[in-house]
Parts: C-alpha cells; structure tokens; sequence
C-alpha cells in the first residue's frame, strides 16, 4: 500500500490566533507585529513557485506505538516520491508526497506480515493512503536566526527568498483504510538550502503528529489494553527540477 500525501495551502491562522486588527492598530503595523502569518492557494494560483522533486533517500514515514506501557513498537515506510511547488518568497506552496507502504519495515519479517495483513493495515484490500491539506500556517522568525540569510551564492539567496518566516503547521484530511479523517502535521523544522552535492535548491523538513488509528477502522487489541494512539514523524526532502 502507498501513502500519498497532497499538502495543498488554504488560508487562515494557527487555532487561538487573533483575527482581527486591535484598537488603534494600522493594518500595515498589525502585519508587522504579527507572530504568524497564513497564508493559502490552490495549484493554479501557484504562479511563481519552484518544483521540487522527493529525494527517496531523504524522504520516510515512521510511526510508533505503546505496546502495553513497556517497550514502544517502531516501524517505518520508505522510498517516498513526489513534488513539491513551492514560493517561500510569497509564502505558497504544495506538495505531494506517494509513500509505498508495502516497505513497511519494524526490522522483523514476521512483524511485518502481521502488520500488513487483516487485523492491520491489510495492504493488499486498501494499496493505498492520501493526505490532503487544507490549510498551511507560516510563522514568522527574526531575520538573524534564518541560516539562508547568510548565503551568498545568487542561486541560494533566490532560494532563501522569504526565509524570514518558516512552515509550522499543515493541516489536511488523511483517508487510509476505507476511512478519511482530519489531522494536524506540525514542523518541527523546515528549511530550503543550495545542495553543494545536487548544485540546486532543496527544501524539506520533518513533521509530527499522532493519530487514533481507531478512527481508520485499525482497533486490533484496543479492548485488550493497547493504546489507540500512533505517533508518526514525516521527513522530506525535494530537490529542485
């Protein structure tokens, strides 16, 4: 089974944020003092963004779960391909990502039958998983602490066009095992740089989040005391085409 996830901006701000202009405020000085700007489009409102290419080698999803309050089960799926388009400059973007879930790997050939047969993931019933964003939130940093801001090659400072804000949450509807819910991925970093090794752009970064895989229909041992509950960091990393 594969993982496809299609983060697609929308518009907004973080949940809790303040949406309107406070008393006496311009609206030029509120976008200054803002902590988080949103910012959202679809694919074809995208018109001055890059393409990115997932680097496989630096792309994977890993999950992991309590195994009745002793040790924790790890796992991940890897070789993710996809596209990233992105406008840091703009503050735009998105991104597919395909994740093959039948590499699946615990690091144990018998836990991974398991896990991918009926009382699980069931692979070969449901190939595939998607995620779509809905939104993408982008907070702003002080310009002294953006690594790009101390490039000096032309093509890494086109690249660090709008480092002075960085992607901290993505929020979209991840549909795997027949069933579709919300979730939040949040950044825990996310960076664009010139690769001295492709000589181009890259941009990625590593996401987290934690489901309730009983939501997806996946609620073996649940009654047995097992946790519900999944953690799963996404790492990616595209190279410009």
């Amino acid at each position: 089974m594969s993982v496809f996830f299609a983060l697609t901006n929308g518009l907004g701000r973080l949940p809790g944020q303040l949406t309107g202009q406070s008393k006496g405020q311009s609206a030029g000085h509120f976008g200054r003092q803002a902590c988080v700007v949103v910012l959202g489009l679809g694919l074809g409102a995208v018109s001055h963004a890059a393409t990115y290419e997932i680097d496989p080698t630096h792309a994977n999803v890993r999950f992991a779960i309590d195994h009745f309050g002793t040790s924790t089960n790890t796992g991940g799926f890897y070789n993710l391909s996809g596209e990233v388009v992105y406008d840091p400059k703009a503050r735009q973007g998105q991104v597919t990502i395909e994740i093959p879930m039948a590499t699946l790997n615990t690091g144990n050939a018998e836990f991974d039958k398991n896990l991918k047969g009926k009382d699980f993931f069931e692979v070969e019933k449901y190939p595939t998983a998607t995620f779509v964003s809905t939104q993408w939130y982008f907070k702003d940093m002080p310009e002294h602490n953006s690594v790009l801001h101390r490039q000096k090659d032309k093509e890494q400072n086109k690249a660090a066009q709008g480092a002075g804000m960085a992607v901290s949450q993505v929020a979209g509807n991840l549909t795997m095992h027949g069933e579709t819910h919300p979730v939040t991925l949040t950044a825990t970093k996310f960076n664009c740089y010139f690769s001295p090794i492709l000589l181009k752009s890259v941009c990625g970064g590593d996401f987290t989040t934690t489901i309730d895989r009983t939501q997806w229909g996946i609620s073996k041992y649940v009654l047995l005391g097992m946790t519900k509950n999944v953690e799963l960091k996404i790492q990616i990393e595209a190279a410009k085409k």
